[in-house]
Protein backbone atom coordinates (compact mmCIF):
# COMPACT_ATOMS: atom_id res chain seq x y z
CA UNK A 1 0.00 0.00 0.00
CA UNK A 2 1.19 3.43 -1.04
CA UNK A 3 2.33 5.52 2.12
CA UNK A 4 0.24 8.94 2.05
CA UNK A 5 2.03 12.29 1.77
CA UNK A 6 1.02 14.32 5.22
CA UNK A 7 -0.21 17.47 4.51
CA UNK A 8 -1.18 20.32 7.15
CA UNK A 9 -3.90 23.27 7.18
CA UNK A 10 -3.25 26.98 9.45
CA UNK A 11 -5.78 29.40 10.21
CA UNK A 12 -4.77 33.00 11.21
CA UNK A 13 -6.57 32.03 14.57
CA UNK A 14 -4.18 29.58 15.85
CA UNK A 15 -5.56 26.72 14.54
CA UNK A 16 -3.95 24.33 13.00
CA UNK A 17 -4.89 20.71 12.11
CA UNK A 18 -3.12 17.89 10.28
CA UNK A 19 -4.10 15.39 7.25
CA UNK A 20 -3.06 14.13 4.44
CA UNK A 21 -2.21 15.47 0.89
CA UNK A 22 -4.07 14.80 -2.67
CA UNK A 23 -3.41 16.81 -5.82
CA UNK A 24 0.20 18.60 -5.76
CA UNK A 25 2.47 16.82 -2.83
CA UNK A 26 4.93 19.36 -2.52
CA UNK A 27 3.11 22.48 -2.77
CA UNK A 28 1.78 25.53 -0.16
CA UNK A 29 -1.56 27.62 -0.89
CA UNK A 30 -3.21 30.57 0.42
CA UNK A 31 -6.34 32.26 0.84
CA UNK A 32 -9.59 33.00 2.70
CA UNK A 33 -10.89 29.20 4.01
CA UNK A 34 -14.57 29.64 3.07
CA UNK A 35 -17.14 26.65 3.18
CA UNK A 36 -19.51 25.33 0.63
CA UNK A 37 -22.74 23.14 1.40
CA UNK A 38 -23.54 21.38 -2.00
CA UNK A 39 -23.58 17.25 -1.90
CA UNK A 40 -22.92 17.32 -5.60
CA UNK A 41 -20.67 19.70 -8.01
CA UNK A 42 -17.49 19.58 -6.90
CA UNK A 43 -15.95 20.31 -10.23
CA UNK A 44 -17.81 22.73 -10.91
CA UNK A 45 -17.17 24.38 -7.98
CA UNK A 46 -13.20 23.56 -8.29
CA UNK A 47 -13.29 25.74 -12.25
CA UNK A 48 -15.26 28.38 -10.52
CA UNK A 49 -13.17 31.51 -11.12
CA UNK A 50 -15.07 33.58 -8.29
CA UNK A 51 -13.04 31.15 -6.07
CA UNK A 52 -9.71 32.52 -6.74
CA UNK A 53 -8.18 33.77 -3.74
CA UNK A 54 -9.64 31.01 -1.58
CA UNK A 55 -9.03 27.52 -0.07
CA UNK A 56 -12.67 25.71 -0.71
CA UNK A 57 -13.60 23.18 1.99
CA UNK A 58 -16.58 21.08 1.41
CA UNK A 59 -19.37 20.63 4.28
CA UNK A 60 -19.84 17.08 2.22
CA UNK A 61 -17.87 14.62 3.97
CA UNK A 62 -17.15 12.37 0.94
CA UNK A 63 -15.81 13.60 -2.41
CA UNK A 64 -14.62 12.46 -5.62
CA UNK A 65 -17.34 9.47 -5.62
CA UNK A 66 -18.40 10.21 -9.11
CA UNK A 67 -14.95 11.52 -10.54
CA UNK A 68 -14.35 14.35 -13.03
CA UNK A 69 -15.86 15.08 -16.59
CA UNK A 70 -14.27 17.78 -18.27
CA UNK A 71 -17.71 18.51 -19.88
CA UNK A 72 -18.69 19.91 -16.17
CA UNK A 73 -16.11 22.33 -16.37
CA UNK A 74 -16.79 26.20 -15.62
CA UNK A 75 -13.62 27.83 -16.72
CA UNK A 76 -10.70 26.53 -18.36
CA UNK A 77 -9.16 24.55 -15.53
CA UNK A 78 -9.06 24.75 -11.46
CA UNK A 79 -9.06 28.16 -10.14
CA UNK A 80 -9.53 27.40 -5.86
CA UNK A 81 -6.38 28.02 -4.12
CA UNK A 82 -6.86 24.77 -2.35
CA UNK A 83 -8.88 22.27 -1.38
CA UNK A 84 -10.15 20.75 1.96
CA UNK A 85 -12.24 17.31 2.36
CA UNK A 86 -12.85 15.42 5.26
CA UNK A 87 -12.58 11.90 3.15
CA UNK A 88 -11.48 11.18 -0.83
CA UNK A 89 -12.71 9.17 -2.69
CA UNK A 90 -9.49 8.07 -5.03
CA UNK A 91 -11.07 5.41 -6.96
CA UNK A 92 -14.23 7.00 -8.90
CA UNK A 93 -17.19 5.01 -10.09
CA UNK A 94 -19.09 6.65 -12.89
CA UNK A 95 -19.39 6.40 -16.52
CA UNK A 96 -18.65 9.98 -17.14
CA UNK A 97 -15.62 10.17 -14.74
CA UNK A 98 -12.53 11.00 -17.14
CA UNK A 99 -10.11 11.27 -13.77
CA UNK A 100 -10.11 11.66 -10.25
CA UNK A 101 -9.70 14.76 -8.15
CA UNK A 102 -6.62 13.34 -7.17
CA UNK A 103 -5.32 13.94 -10.88
CA UNK A 104 -7.06 16.79 -10.78
CA UNK A 105 -5.43 18.41 -8.57
CA UNK A 106 -2.29 17.35 -9.72
CA UNK A 107 -2.68 18.46 -13.68
CA UNK A 108 -3.20 21.92 -12.22
CA UNK A 109 -0.63 22.26 -9.51
CA UNK A 110 -3.30 22.87 -6.33
CA UNK A 111 -2.83 21.11 -3.21
CA UNK A 112 -5.08 19.91 -1.01
CA UNK A 113 -5.79 17.86 2.38
CA UNK A 114 -8.36 14.70 3.69
CA UNK A 115 -8.83 13.42 7.15
CA UNK A 116 -9.33 16.89 8.57
CA UNK A 117 -12.21 17.84 10.62
CA UNK A 118 -14.61 19.60 8.35
CA UNK A 119 -17.76 19.99 10.77
CA UNK A 120 -15.31 21.40 13.10
CA UNK A 121 -14.06 23.48 10.75
CA UNK A 122 -17.03 24.79 9.25
CA UNK A 123 -18.61 25.64 12.85
CA UNK A 124 -15.61 27.49 13.44
CA UNK A 125 -15.92 29.99 9.89
CA UNK A 126 -20.13 29.82 10.98
CA UNK A 127 -18.51 31.32 14.28
CA UNK A 128 -15.86 33.60 13.29
CA UNK A 129 -16.37 34.44 9.68
CA UNK A 130 -14.02 33.41 6.70
CA UNK A 131 -10.97 33.14 8.18
CA UNK A 132 -6.87 33.63 5.70
CA UNK A 133 -5.58 29.78 5.72
CA UNK A 134 -2.20 28.25 4.54
CA UNK A 135 -2.77 25.13 3.35
CA UNK A 136 1.01 23.16 2.79
CA UNK A 137 1.73 19.60 1.56
CA UNK A 138 4.97 17.48 1.46
CA UNK A 139 7.51 19.15 3.81
CA UNK A 140 5.83 21.96 5.76
CA UNK A 141 7.00 24.36 9.06
CA UNK A 142 3.93 24.65 11.68
CA UNK A 143 5.18 28.05 12.70
CA UNK A 144 5.98 29.58 9.52
CA UNK A 145 2.30 28.23 8.05
CA UNK A 146 0.65 30.17 10.63
CA UNK A 147 2.74 33.07 10.75
CA UNK A 148 1.94 33.22 7.08
CA UNK A 149 -1.83 32.69 7.70
CA UNK A 150 -1.49 35.77 9.77
CA UNK A 151 0.08 38.34 7.87
CA UNK A 152 -1.11 37.52 4.17
CA UNK A 153 -3.30 40.16 2.93
CA UNK A 154 -6.80 40.20 3.38
CA UNK A 155 -9.17 39.47 -0.09
CA UNK A 156 -10.20 42.60 0.62
CA UNK A 157 -6.79 44.15 -0.40
CA UNK A 158 -6.66 42.43 -3.80
CA UNK A 159 -7.12 42.49 -7.13
CA UNK A 160 -8.70 39.32 -8.39
CA UNK A 161 -10.87 39.79 -11.76
CA UNK A 162 -7.91 40.49 -13.79
CA UNK A 163 -6.27 37.17 -13.01
CA UNK A 164 -9.77 34.97 -13.85
CA UNK A 165 -11.27 37.48 -17.13
CA UNK A 166 -10.55 36.83 -20.52
CA UNK A 167 -7.43 39.31 -22.42
CA UNK A 168 -9.72 39.95 -25.46
CA UNK A 169 -13.11 39.51 -26.65
CA UNK A 170 -14.44 36.20 -27.65
CA UNK A 171 -17.76 35.09 -29.68
CA UNK A 172 -20.12 32.61 -29.10
CA UNK A 173 -22.90 32.09 -31.73
CA UNK A 174 -26.27 31.04 -31.16
CA UNK A 175 -29.23 30.30 -34.67
CA UNK A 176 -30.63 33.79 -32.89
CA UNK A 177 -30.18 37.47 -34.07
CA UNK A 178 -29.74 39.10 -30.63
CA UNK A 179 -26.79 40.49 -29.75
CA UNK A 180 -25.45 40.79 -25.81
CA UNK A 181 -21.83 41.55 -24.96
CA UNK A 182 -20.88 39.76 -21.59
CA UNK A 183 -18.21 41.87 -19.57
CA UNK A 184 -15.99 38.93 -18.11
CA UNK A 185 -15.34 39.71 -14.23
CA UNK A 186 -14.72 35.82 -13.48
CA UNK A 187 -17.17 33.88 -15.61
CA UNK A 188 -18.85 30.42 -14.82
CA UNK A 189 -18.92 29.38 -18.46
CA UNK A 190 -22.61 27.86 -17.72
CA UNK A 191 -23.69 31.49 -17.93
CA UNK A 192 -22.94 31.86 -21.59
CA UNK A 193 -24.22 28.90 -22.08
CA UNK A 194 -27.77 29.96 -21.21
CA UNK A 195 -28.14 33.29 -23.14
CA UNK A 196 -26.52 31.23 -26.28
CA UNK A 197 -29.53 28.66 -25.59
CA UNK A 198 -32.13 31.24 -25.56
CA UNK A 199 -31.29 32.69 -29.08
CA UNK A 200 -28.11 35.39 -28.34
CA UNK A 201 -25.02 35.63 -29.97
CA UNK A 202 -22.39 36.89 -26.94
CA UNK A 203 -19.60 38.91 -27.18
CA UNK A 204 -17.54 38.00 -24.29
CA UNK A 205 -15.03 41.37 -23.48
CA UNK A 206 -12.48 42.03 -20.41
CA UNK A 207 -13.63 43.29 -17.03
CA UNK A 208 -12.15 46.38 -18.11
CA UNK A 209 -13.41 47.11 -21.79
CA UNK A 210 -14.68 50.63 -22.19
CA UNK A 211 -18.26 51.75 -22.90
CA UNK A 212 -17.65 53.32 -25.96
CA UNK A 213 -16.33 50.39 -26.98
CA UNK A 214 -19.02 48.14 -25.92
CA UNK A 215 -21.28 50.75 -27.35
CA UNK A 216 -19.56 50.44 -30.90
CA UNK A 217 -20.35 46.75 -31.10
CA UNK A 218 -24.52 48.38 -31.42
CA UNK A 219 -25.33 45.47 -28.94
CA UNK A 220 -29.11 44.68 -27.62
CA UNK A 221 -27.65 44.31 -23.72
CA UNK A 222 -24.99 44.08 -21.72
CA UNK A 223 -24.90 41.30 -19.33
CA UNK A 224 -22.04 41.29 -16.53
CA UNK A 225 -20.73 38.06 -15.13
CA UNK A 226 -20.08 37.01 -11.62
CA UNK A 227 -16.36 36.66 -10.23
CA UNK A 228 -13.95 36.80 -7.29
CA UNK A 229 -13.36 39.20 -5.03
CA UNK A 230 -14.03 42.50 -3.28
CA UNK A 231 -16.70 44.33 -5.55
CA UNK A 232 -15.68 47.68 -4.82
CA UNK A 233 -11.87 47.11 -6.30
CA UNK A 234 -13.42 46.49 -9.67
CA UNK A 235 -13.24 50.37 -10.57
CA UNK A 236 -12.86 50.00 -14.06
CA UNK A 237 -16.07 47.69 -14.52
CA UNK A 238 -18.36 49.83 -12.46
CA UNK A 239 -17.17 53.18 -13.99
CA UNK A 240 -18.68 51.27 -17.87
CA UNK A 241 -21.58 50.39 -16.16
CA UNK A 242 -21.86 54.31 -14.94
CA UNK A 243 -22.08 54.95 -18.44
CA UNK A 244 -24.24 52.58 -19.72
CA UNK A 245 -26.68 52.77 -17.61
CA UNK A 246 -30.06 53.92 -19.47
CA UNK A 247 -28.20 53.64 -23.08
CA UNK A 248 -28.38 49.83 -22.99
CA UNK A 249 -30.47 47.03 -21.27
CA UNK A 250 -28.05 45.73 -18.60
CA UNK A 251 -28.37 42.19 -16.33
CA UNK A 252 -25.96 40.78 -13.96
CA UNK A 253 -25.32 38.05 -11.68
CA UNK A 254 -23.78 37.95 -8.35
CA UNK A 255 -20.37 40.30 -8.56
CA UNK A 256 -22.12 41.64 -11.59
CA UNK A 257 -24.78 42.33 -9.01
CA UNK A 258 -23.04 43.80 -6.68
CA UNK A 259 -21.31 46.12 -9.64
CA UNK A 260 -24.57 47.76 -10.66
CA UNK A 261 -25.25 48.43 -7.21
CA UNK A 262 -22.26 50.41 -6.56
CA UNK A 263 -22.86 51.96 -10.12
CA UNK A 264 -26.28 53.40 -8.81
CA UNK A 265 -24.81 54.47 -5.94
CA UNK A 266 -25.22 51.69 -2.75
CA UNK A 267 -22.89 50.62 -0.88
CA UNK A 268 -21.74 46.77 -0.25
CA UNK A 269 -20.27 45.05 2.58
CA UNK A 270 -18.73 41.49 3.62
CA UNK A 271 -20.48 39.14 4.75
CA UNK A 272 -19.20 37.37 7.63
CA UNK A 273 -18.76 33.82 6.06
CA UNK A 274 -20.70 34.01 2.53
CA UNK A 275 -23.52 32.30 0.71
CA UNK A 276 -21.93 28.87 -0.71
CA UNK A 277 -24.11 26.46 -1.64
CA UNK A 278 -27.06 24.65 -3.62
CA UNK A 279 -29.42 25.31 -1.38
CA UNK A 280 -30.13 28.85 -0.79
CA UNK A 281 -34.02 30.02 0.03
CA UNK A 282 -34.83 33.58 -2.00
CA UNK A 283 -38.60 35.04 -1.92
CA UNK A 284 -39.28 36.83 -5.37
CA UNK A 285 -41.68 39.48 -3.74
CA UNK A 286 -43.23 40.34 -7.77
CA UNK A 287 -44.70 36.92 -7.50
CA UNK A 288 -44.46 35.68 -3.88
CA UNK A 289 -42.85 32.50 -4.51
CA UNK A 290 -39.94 30.85 -2.51
CA UNK A 291 -37.17 29.46 -4.76
CA UNK A 292 -34.09 27.40 -3.54
CA UNK A 293 -30.97 28.79 -5.91
CA UNK A 294 -26.94 27.68 -6.10
CA UNK A 295 -24.83 30.36 -4.75
CA UNK A 296 -21.21 31.49 -4.05
CA UNK A 297 -20.16 35.06 -2.81
CA UNK A 298 -19.07 36.52 0.15
CA UNK A 299 -20.44 40.59 -0.38
CA UNK A 300 -23.84 41.67 -0.56
CA UNK A 301 -25.39 44.86 -1.17
CA UNK A 302 -26.60 47.25 1.56
CA UNK A 303 -30.14 47.70 0.73
CA UNK A 304 -30.26 51.04 3.12
CA UNK A 305 -28.19 52.65 0.42
CA UNK A 306 -30.06 52.31 -2.48
CA UNK A 307 -31.39 55.31 -4.78
CA UNK A 308 -35.08 55.64 -4.40
CA UNK A 309 -35.20 54.25 -8.37
CA UNK A 310 -33.69 50.95 -7.42
CA UNK A 311 -35.98 48.21 -5.47
CA UNK A 312 -35.45 45.13 -4.45
CA UNK A 313 -37.26 42.42 -5.91
CA UNK A 314 -35.85 39.40 -4.31
CA UNK A 315 -34.31 38.87 -0.83
CA UNK A 316 -32.42 35.93 0.68
CA UNK A 317 -34.92 34.10 3.59
CA UNK A 318 -31.81 33.09 6.09
CA UNK A 319 -30.37 36.82 6.50
CA UNK A 320 -32.64 39.12 4.49
CA UNK A 321 -29.73 40.08 2.36
CA UNK A 322 -30.57 41.64 -1.50
CA UNK A 323 -30.77 38.94 -3.68
CA UNK A 324 -32.23 40.93 -6.62
CA UNK A 325 -32.64 44.34 -7.87
CA UNK A 326 -34.79 46.21 -10.65
CA UNK A 327 -33.92 49.74 -11.41
CA UNK A 328 -37.98 51.53 -11.87
CA UNK A 329 -36.72 54.03 -14.77
CA UNK A 330 -34.30 52.01 -16.91
CA UNK A 331 -34.00 47.97 -18.13
CA UNK A 332 -31.99 47.14 -15.66
CA UNK A 333 -31.99 43.96 -13.04
CA UNK A 334 -29.67 42.00 -11.25
CA UNK A 335 -29.70 38.90 -9.01
CA UNK A 336 -27.01 37.80 -6.37
CA UNK A 337 -27.26 34.21 -6.44
CA UNK A 338 -26.75 32.03 -9.77
CA UNK A 339 -29.68 31.29 -12.00
CA UNK A 340 -27.66 29.28 -14.13
CA UNK A 341 -27.67 26.72 -11.46
CA UNK A 342 -24.14 23.96 -12.58
CA UNK A 343 -24.53 22.53 -10.04
CA UNK A 344 -27.71 23.39 -7.96
CA UNK A 345 -31.53 23.40 -8.73
CA UNK A 346 -32.78 25.09 -11.95
CA UNK A 347 -35.39 27.21 -10.19
CA UNK A 348 -34.24 30.36 -11.78
CA UNK A 349 -33.88 29.78 -15.35
CA UNK A 350 -36.23 31.92 -15.57
CA UNK A 351 -33.89 34.85 -15.12
CA UNK A 352 -32.64 34.51 -18.30
CA UNK A 353 -35.94 33.97 -20.23
CA UNK A 354 -36.79 38.23 -18.41
CA UNK A 355 -33.53 39.33 -19.69
CA UNK A 356 -34.92 38.49 -23.32
CA UNK A 357 -38.14 39.53 -22.82
CA UNK A 358 -36.64 42.89 -21.80
CA UNK A 359 -34.18 43.31 -24.87
CA UNK A 360 -37.55 42.02 -27.23
CA UNK A 361 -39.41 45.17 -25.32
CA UNK A 362 -36.69 47.76 -25.13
Amino acid sequence: MEEKVKAALAIEDGTFVEGYAFGCEDCWAEGELVFNTAMTGYVEALTDPSYAGQILMMTYPLIGNYGVCRDDFESDGVKVEGFVVRELCRKPSNWRSQLSVDELLREYGVPGIEGVDTRMLTRKIRVYGAMKAVLATGDYDKEKMLERAVEQPSITELDLVDRVCVKEPKRFESDGKLEVVLIDCGIKMSIAKQLVKRGINVTLVPYDYPAESILDLDPDGVFVSNGPGDPSRVEATIDTIKELVGKVPMAGICLGHQLIGLALGAKTFKLKFGHRGANQPVKDFETGRVFISSQNHGFAVDEKTLPRNVRVTQINLNDGTVEGLKHDDVPLMSVQYHPEASPGPHDTYFFFDDFVKMLKEY
